[in-house]
């Protein structure tokens, strides 16, 4: 064993951990935050508009982030703003007297993971390399799933037990000081992370490849077609195919299957290389219909394969950038590539939040559409990866 692996390796548990009460945070909120804009006087438009404009602002701010952890250096600082902004917008929801402050708080918490993620995926690039990068992102994923099946769990039980969505939001305020405490003590254990990759490549490029553009464009196509939970969850409340309780159980077993898949596919991500991210968006292409027209039962299928696709975006797609460009401008990489994606996740919300109100086979035929486009230019960049310098493996 290197002697900077074991360092590296506890570098990818400790931000897996803080992930872990990070998405207890969030996901936990995320899991109501639709019925209780709905509960406040929103329509589905504005469950679509809020859900998707934070995504929007969250991924924008992330090139920013990303190219400013390139030029100063500072991950931790960054990150540490970052998942502050992040957390501790959500048990202020527990104060939110309107649908327009609910909004408000909904998009700063957006905000605040769109600029500690770039730079915490940096760092965790770095520290994975000792590791196979696909498994690290995989390990990381799957603890930051853990966390988001334990806080929707959290949620329902709260709601079981006649609780309301305030007390719901106010109770999260506990893993949000547990994930911020742990985050500081792994900044002052770690303060160089680009240390810990000890076989990183010294290339430098005056721009991004090809490849990484093409992968690009796949993936905003399938961010495009990806509907957000928050609509999907108005659609349950709505419809009353999921009883209320039961919604935040639904995402909770979604979250459940994202950590098991990431681990799946991040491990045949390392062995087999690109042709895994393939499988998982043919296979997640089918979440819609099921969701939008099945029952009780067939919207839980729905949420599985939901679940699965998310595993992989989360994890193997997240690892595959950090192969496709050189460690100088990996920051620059990530934050214009989860820019990309979040453009196109709002564009994509905003629209199937119209096209719920009017068409129900609309909207989910626009998600399968928009899904499956993508699947030509992964075969194109599987084909460049395989006939040339494409992604660079990490150990």
């Amino acid at each position: 064993m290197k002697a900077n692996s074991r360092p590296a390796i506890r570098l990818v548990i400790l931000l897996g951990v803080v992930s872990l009460f990070a998405d207890v945070t969030y996901e936990g909120a995320r899991s109501i935050t639709g019925p209780f804009l709905a509960l406040l006087g929103a329509n589905a438009v504005i469950v679509g508009f809020v859900s998707g404009f934070g995504e929007l602002i969250g991924y924008c701010i992330r090139l920013i982030s990303g190219y400013f952890a390139d030029r100063t250096g500072r991950y931790w600082g960054i990150a540490i703003f970052g998942y502050a902004v992040n957390l501790i917008a959500v048990p202020l929801l527990a104060l939110a007297g309107s649908w327009q402050m609910a909004a408000f708080l909904i998009v700063a918490e957006r905000l605040g993971k769109g600029v500690r993620t770039p730079v915490r995926d940096v760092m965790l690039s770095h520290a994975a390399s000792e590791m196979g990068r696909g498994w690290g992102f995989a390990l990381h994923e799957a603890m930051d799933q853990v966390g988001a099946m334990l806080g929707p769990l959290i949620v329902a039980g709260i709601l079981y037990f006649q609780g309301t969505y305030r007390a719901g939001f106010a109770i999260l305020l506990v893993p949000a000081i547990f994930a911020i405490c742990l985050l500081t003590v792994a900044a002052l254990l770690y303060p160089r992370p680009r240390g810990l990759e000890s076989s990183a490549p010294q290339n430098r490029t005056e721009g991004l490849s090809k490849t990484y553009w093409i992968y690009l464009a796949a993936m905003t196509m399938i961010a495009a077609g990806y509907a957000d939970f928050p609509l999907i969850a108005f659609h349950f409340q709505k419809s009353e195919t999921v009883p209320g309780e039961w919604i935040p159980v639904f995402y909770a077993v979604a979250m459940g299957v994202d950590a098991i898949a990431a681990l799946i596919f991040g491990r045949f991500f390392d062995r087999k290389g690109f042709a895994v991210l393939i499988g998982p968006v043919v296979v997640s292409l089918f979440f819609a219909p099921l969701v939008m027209f099945g029952g009780f039962w067939m919207s839980l299928a729905g949420m599985i394969l939901w679940g699965t696709g998310m595993g992989a975006q989360e994890s193997v797609m997240r690892a595959a950038v950090a192969g496709m460009v050189p460690p100088d401008k990996r920051g620059t990489a990530y934050g214009l590539f989860n820019t990309g994606y979040g453009v196109f996740w709002f564009l994509g919300s905003v629209l199937m939040g119209y096209l719920y109100d009017r068409s129900l086979l609309w909207m989910v035929g626009f998600s399968m559409l928009s899904q499956s486009a993508s699947v030509p230019f992964l075969l194109l960049v599987r084909k460049k990866t395989e006939s040339g310098p494409g992604i660079r493996r990490s150990r």
